[in-house]
């Protein structure tokens, strides 16, 4: 089962900057813990200051990366900037993550090989609303989708479009990809479920084709390693 944990400072109490310092550290639970990636979505901070908590982010997710990979058999924790591909470079992300309203991933990839680091491959997620957007992003090259809502929020009263809407954005990445003519050759992705996910209704996600699940409540209210665990 793929984390993914979406960053929300304002969710913490306190001061703007104790609420900074409380979220770098979920982000180093988070990494700890092999969460498989963290999205920095900080996108209200003006672009100086989320460069600047960005970096932080970054050099708390690889020492994270470098301790944890001695001791266990956990993947590595790739962290993803929201949207600006400029400051995921300039910091030394591991990606990016991209909206539906975005550029798409396959331009994205076509960026990233101007910078100062030539040849690095960027993990590009991509968030979606419908199957086909799922099926865009997987033909666009992206490494993952993230589909929501899947369920309501009760703190925003918005209702989410339900697990037969996720098992239709799985399944549409199933099937042949028809700009391969000859073989049985499928663009797959993985596919995230994001919205009103819990540690309750996780696993009926998974049932229904998802990959992982996603969230910001989930991981910075809750014991990540219980998340794990599910």
């Amino acid at each position: 089962m793929l984390l993914y944990y979406i960053t929300d400072r304002t969710q913490f109490p306190g001061s703007e900057a104790k609420r900074r310092e409380q979220l770098l550290d979920k982000i180093a639970e988070a990494a700890n813990c092999g969460v498989n990636y963290i999205q920095l979505r900080e996108k209200d901070l003006p672009i100086r200051e989320f460069e600047q908590l960005a970096r932080r982010a970054v050099d708390i997710v690889q020492r994270a990366n470098a301790t944890r990979s001695a001791v266990q058999p956990l993947p590595a924790t790739a962290l993803l900037i929201n949207s600006r591909i400029d400051i995921a470079l300039a910091v030394g992300a591991d990606g990016v993550h991209l909206t539906s309203t975005d550029i798409a991933a396959s331009e994205a990839r076509a960026i990233w090989p101007k910078s100062a680091t030539p040849g690095r491959n960027p993990v590009v997620g991509v968030s979606c609303h419908t199957a086909t957007e799922v099926s865009r992003a997987a033909a666009h090259g992206a490494d993952f989708a993230v589909f929501a809502p899947v369920f309501g929020k009760v703190q925003t009263g918005a209702s989410g479009v339900g697990l037969s809407a996720l098992r239709e954005a799985v399944g549409v990445i199933s099937k042949p990809d028809r700009r391969v003519e000859a073989g049985d050759n499928r663009v797959t992705i993985p596919v995230l479920a994001l919205g009103g996910v819990t540690a309750d209704n996780a696993q009926a996600c998974l049932a229904a084709g998802a990959a992982g699940i996603a969230g910001i409540r989930l991981f910075q209210q809750g014991n990540i390693s219980d998340i794990r665990s599910l």
